[in-house]
């Protein structure tokens, strides 16, 4: 005898209702928001350590040249009647230096500046002031920290320039919409970066008096 096989009722396919599409889509949302946020805080934090690694090198060559000073002022004294002003003046100027506060993340570097401005002007007049002793400028000795001392100001510039680059870099990202919405959220931790900028007097020539 012969029997019929019923089909199989066909299975229903369950679909997402209004609700459940709307909650999917806030879902979708929010994981996409925060991947930005975290991909966006991410960014600032790798170019503020780029900031702060630079202001680094600064450092460290505003430190070899204050390393520079002892020895330089020591060689100058055995010249016969040099100007002790200036090595005095020298002295002093590296004394503020090295006893002015690091600039903190974002800060000003009025006082920084200044005081290193100072420092390097003090360096210059004992240096036009040795043009008047010959037999000190014909010594090894002298010659050996007149080099290593223009090599220091020569990377001291550079140094200064790449900080300003780098400061740049992370300004230009922080103040970018949205961006710039992630770093407000987040207070004094990606302030806007200081520059180094020129003093209204640098480019006049040390006084010096003879």
């Amino acid at each position: 005898m012969r029997t019929e096989t019923m089909p199989n009722p066909p299975i229903a396919r369950r679909t997402l209702g209004p609700t459940m599409f709307a909650l999917a889509i806030a879902v979708g949302v929010i994981v996409l928001f925060f991947g930005w946020g975290a991909a966006t805080y991410n960014k600032l934090v790798r170019l503020d350590q780029g900031v702060q690694s630079q202001w680094a090198q600064v450092e460290n060559s505003y430190q070899r040249r204050a390393d520079l000073v002892p020895s330089l002022v020591e060689t100058v004294k055995g010249a016969a009647n040099f100007e002790k002003q200036t090595m005095l003046a020298v002295t002093e100027a590296r004394a503020r230096a090295q006893t002015t506060p690091a600039v903190p993340r974002g800060g000003d570097f009025d006082a920084l500046e200044r005081s290193q401005e100072e420092l390097g002007q003090a360096l210059t007049r004992l240096m036009v002031v040795v043009e008047a002793y010959p037999e000190l400028k014909a010594t090894e000795s002298f010659r050996d920290l007149q080099a290593q001392l223009e090599g220091t100001e020569n990377r001291i510039a550079v140094e200064r320039m790449r900080f300003n680059q780098a400061a740049r870099e992370f300004n230009s990202a922080r103040d970018t919409f949205p961006t710039t919405v992630v770093a407000g959220l987040f207070g004094d931790r990606f302030v806007e970066k200081s520059y180094f900028q020129a003093r209204k007097d640098a480019q006049l020539p040390p006084k010096v008096q003879f």
